[in-house]
């Protein structure tokens, strides 16, 4: 029996993600690498020097031998977005899927994704609820990859604050950075969700790891240095880096509440898009 020939959409979806997702874990994001070599040039401790030199060195170790910077591939957070005109099904979800798979496999990724309760890994990264896309209209067919392991992905908070509070978001932001310490390997970048909802601001927050971190708001800046102020450093051996540039994105909440939350990334803030052309 003649195989039946994989629907065009289907495939060029499926063969943007597998790029994406290669791209994503092997090369880091161009203002990425600014921010990291600025701080590098920046840092004044000589063991935070070190420890950034370690971490260039590792960019582009990773870039030459075209292997992933480390060696947690994270979980398949995915940004779709659709053009008038590209129908909206399952299948896209499929094609990603298969993308993911062939990804797993090729690249290779490490394969993360098991059940939450049974801890079953399903050996292609993919379960229930993963890939996690989250699908928006465009004027292009783009698929973004980000790519989230779980060393910083555990240090992340989301609080309910009072809408009196909002002097507080910024304290709530350094706490979540101090408790975290070492865990995330920073320098880290952080993500901060302002508003919407309880499930919105957290969605907000990892969003927000995709704006250019090498332009920043005049409060993006003041979160920066309140951060650094930690003194927690590279790899949590001290200096003058605990943080590359903070990125904040907010939305409309309820008059009665301030939902604020802080998706941490750690230095490897990786993310790749490719457009889709079938």
């Amino acid at each position: 029996m003649k195989k039946q020939a994989r629907d065009p959409l289907h495939a060029a979806l499926a063969d943007a993600t597998f790029e994406a997702y290669k791209s994503a874990v092997i090369h880091l994001p161009e203002d990425v690498v600014r921010v990291i070599r600025k701080s590098a040039l920046a840092e004044t401790s000589p063991v935070a020097r070190g420890e950034f030199a370690n971490i260039l060195k590792n960019i582009v170790t990773a870039g030459q031998l075209g292997v992933p910077l480390c060696q947690d591939t994270g979980v398949p957070v995915v940004y779709l977005t659709l053009p008038p005109g590209t129908p909206y099904s399952r299948d896209l979800y499929d094609a990603i899927a298969d993308g993911v798979h062939r990804a797993t496999k090729e690249v290779p990724l490490r394969p993360n994704v098991v059940d939450p309760l049974t801890r079953h890994n399903t050996n292609n990264n993919t379960g229930a609820g993963m890939p996690a896309i989250h699908v928006r209209p465009g004027k292009k067919l783009t698929v973004t990859v980000l790519p989230k392991g779980a060393g910083a992905e555990n240090m992340s908070r989301i609080a309910m604050l009072l809408p009196t509070e909002k002097d507080k978001i910024e304290k709530f932001v350094v706490e979540t950075v101090y408790l975290a310490g070492s865990r995330p390997c920073p320098p880290v970048i952080i993500g901060v969700g302002i508003g919407g909802t309880f499930d919105g601001a957290a969605a907000l927050a990892k969003e927000a790891l995709l704006e250019p971190v090498d332009k920043m708001s005049e409060y993006e800046q003041q979160l920066l240095c309140a951060v650094n102020k930690l003194g927690i450093g590279p790899m949590g051996l001290g200096g003058d880096f605990t943080d590359c540039g903070p990125k904040v994105k907010s939305a409309g909440c309820h008059t009665a509440s301030l939902p604020v939350a802080v998706n941490i990334q750690c230095w490897a803030n990786r993310h790749a898009t490719i457009e889709v052309k079938s």
